[in-house]
Parts: structure tokens; sequence; C-alpha cells
């Protein structure tokens, strides 16, 4: 699990949208939610997290109320969770996530970014053997309040970690996708609140590319990015320090 954190160091793996982007994905997040399960976080489990993610991506009171709100009065859409999966240039992965209100809209979408930046989108499935799906928390120093840090550890642990790190950000937890409940049900009852809280996926092998291979492959991912029904995407490529230090020039 260590090579997972190193993957995480470099931020290759996933690409994240822009604030405003973040703002729109966690938006659907709480609506989807209040749909489930009601507006009360105190007994919405799904709504209490997303909430505390809005918190994390210091989205501001004001909008996640309103968000709840909109929700809970039956004046939001309804959004529909599909994921896609396909190979950019150069046999590089490609997993995307969306939240949508018009799938015909966005599996046409997604098929005219793999088709421009000669892709080809695959079945459902067809990528279970490069991507494994793992449940992630980020938990600051601050929201310890003086706990020992080997407590909290082994605490994480007997609830179902599978690894433990201790980075610039704070604390990062990885689990298997199966224990997120229990995870959060542990930092519950230690009263420490999340930066966030979220399930991923980490590829499982990755795909060295050159600076050519890596341009067209980040070509797909910026237009997969920009769609607004897009939440996140996630990609195998391995890029070496001169070619990630050459597209962070251009």
């Amino acid at each position: 699990m260590g090579r997972i954190f190193e993957k995480r160091k470099h931020r290759i793996f996933a690409r994240n949208a822009k604030l405003s982007k973040l703002f729109t994905r966690i938006g659907k997040e709480i609506a989807m939610a209040v749909k489930a399960g009601g507006p009360n976080p105190d007994a919405n489990h799904r709504l209490k997290v997303a909430i505390q993610n809005a918190k994390g991506m210091n989205m501001p009171k004001d909008n996640i109320d309103r968000a709840i709100k909109k929700a809970a009065g039956g004046t939001e859409v309804d959004f529909t969770e599909m994921t896609y999966e396909g190979y950019a240039p150069g046999g590089v992965a490609i997993f995307v996530e969306t939240a949508t209100n018009n799938t015909t809209r966005t599996v046409a979408n997604i098929r005219s970014f793999f088709n421009k930046c000669d892709g080809n989108l695959g079945n459902t499935g067809s990528l279970a053997h490069v991507f494994d799906r793992k449940a992630e928390f980020v938990v600051e120093e601050a929201a310890l309040k003086g706990m020992d840090t080997d407590d909290f550890e082994m605490a994480c642990i007997d609830a179902g970690a599978e690894d433990f790190h201790h980075d610039e950000e704070g604390f990062i937890i990885l689990a298997a996708y199966t224990e997120f409940g229990p995870i959060q049900q542990k930092l519950d009852e230690l009263g420490i609140e999340a930066k966030s809280a979220e399930l991923k996926r980490f590829p499982l092998s990755t795909i060295p590319a050159d600076l050519a291979t890596a341009r067209n492959v980040m070509k797909l991912i910026d237009l997969l990015d920009d769609d607004e029904d897009v939440n996140a995407v996630y990609h195998n490529m391995e890029l070496s320090e001169d070619v990630e230090a050459a597209l962070a020039e251009e």
C-alpha cells in the first residue's frame, strides 16, 4: 500500500476540477443524499459526509444550506450516477465517474471526447483489473484535539484501515471501499471530523508515457474534466519527472 501514497503524492492519477466544478459536484452529492435519506444529517449518514466534504472544500455554509433546502423542497432535478471506462492513446486506462440528469447527453459527450482524442470507450467492467476502489479519509492534525497519534492510528486500523500515513496534509487513511462505513463510524465515536471522506480509484498497474503520449492523454482528460456531468477522472499514466516538468511548463 505504500506505493499508493507515493502515487497520491505526485497527484498524477486523478484529476480534480476547478473550485467552481468542485462546488457543483458536492452540490449534486448533497442533492442525491437528501433525496435518498432526507434533509437531516443526523439521520442521513450520506448527507452528513457530503456536508463534511463541503466544509473541507471551504464551500460557504449558505451554499450548503441552499443545496439542502432546494433538494428537500423537490425543486432539484434527479441525478443518476454513471461510470464510463476506456483507453486513451498509448493504452492508458481512463475511468470516468459522472452524475447526470441526462444520461443520453452524457454518454454522447463522453464518446465524442474519446473519439476526438483517438481513444476507445469500452464496456462497463472492462477496467476492473486496472483500478482498485478504496475508501480515503483525510484528517487534519488539529482535528485530533490532542489525541495521541499512535492511539488514533490503532483505532483506525481496528476499524478496518489498511494503511495510515502522516504527511503535510495531515493523516491519510486508506481502506477497502467496504470499510468506509465502519471507519466513518469510528471517527464519529472519537469526535473527529475528517476534512474529506471519499471513495476513490487507484491504479493497480501503470503505463509509462513519453511527452507526446502524455499530451494526447491530458487533452482527453481536460475535455472530460470540463464536462459539467463529470465528477472525477482517473487514469494509470505514469510520468517521469522530466515529462511532468515539461507538461507543467506548457
